[in-house]
């Protein structure tokens, strides 16, 4: 009795185990055997035919989606960012365009505002870049924007920086030192001649020079030693 029970049970495993996807029972392998359905799927003639869910009320999507029938169910998929509803993907299923484009043919399409536009933007001092579905304004080359307004870039003129303002201390002495230097080499020049008028000019340039170093040295060396270096 236990093996006749055995057998029976594995001569009908193979039937349960072997139905269709889309059966939940059948009596045999074959897609016409189906007796029930799995959900989703409606039977007709013994065979389980999925349920287009979009053609019917079973489906319930945003109006920014359209619906995607699927094996067994079904799908919401986004519009076109073109579309306001649509009825598909693309722009050429769509129900209405959406603001910033227009039914060009059978598509919804970008308006170019910058080229159909005689002043897109507000400020004689801004371009217009087109972007899909809308435009911008930015400042033109030259120009920044300040309190929603673009300003020109205020650049320095020459009388206000002076000519020598990024000249540091260090580069002011060597450039006296050469001014000198020039000045000497002129009236050493003059005096080697035999000039008197000048060799007195040229001995009094070289004292001042000297004078000059000298109490220049002798004041930083002051200072170095009220400091404590």
């Amino acid at each position: 009795m236990l093996v006749l029970s055995l057998w029976l049970c594995a001569a009908l495993l193979p039937q349960v185990l072997s139905c269709p996807d889309a059966c939940s029972s059948c009596s045999g392998p074959e897609d016409i055997l189906c007796e029930a359905c799995r959900a989703g799927w409606t039977l007709h003639h013994g065979t389980c035919v999925d349920i287009d869910e979009c053609g019917t009320e079973l489906a319930t999507c945003p109006s920014d989606s359209y619906c995607f029938n699927t094996e067994g169910s079904y799908a919401c998929r986004g519009c076109d960012r073109s579309c306001v509803g649509c009825m598909g993907s693309g722009p050429a299923r769509c129900k209405k365009c959406a603001s910033g484009f227009r039914l060009t043919g059978t598509k919804c399409l970008d308006i170019d505002e910058c080229a159909e536009r005689i002043l897109p933007c507000s400020d004689f001092d801004e371009l217009c870049t087109n972007v899909e579905g809308s435009f911008r304004c930015d400042c033109a080359e030259g120009f920044r924007r300040k309190n929603h307004v673009c300003v020109k870039e205020q650049q320095p003129s020459a009388e206000e920086k002076g000519l020598l303002e990024d000249i540091t201390n260090e580069e002011v002495e060597v450039l006296q030192q050469m001014f000198f230097g020039v000045v000497l080499c002129a009236l050493a020049t003059l005096a080697a001649k035999g000039d008197m008028v000048f060799t007195s000019i040229f001995m009094g340039a070289v004292a001042a020079m000297a004078g000059y170093w000298l109490s220049d040295r002798g004041g930083r060396y002051l200072d170095s030693l009220l400091r404590g270096r």
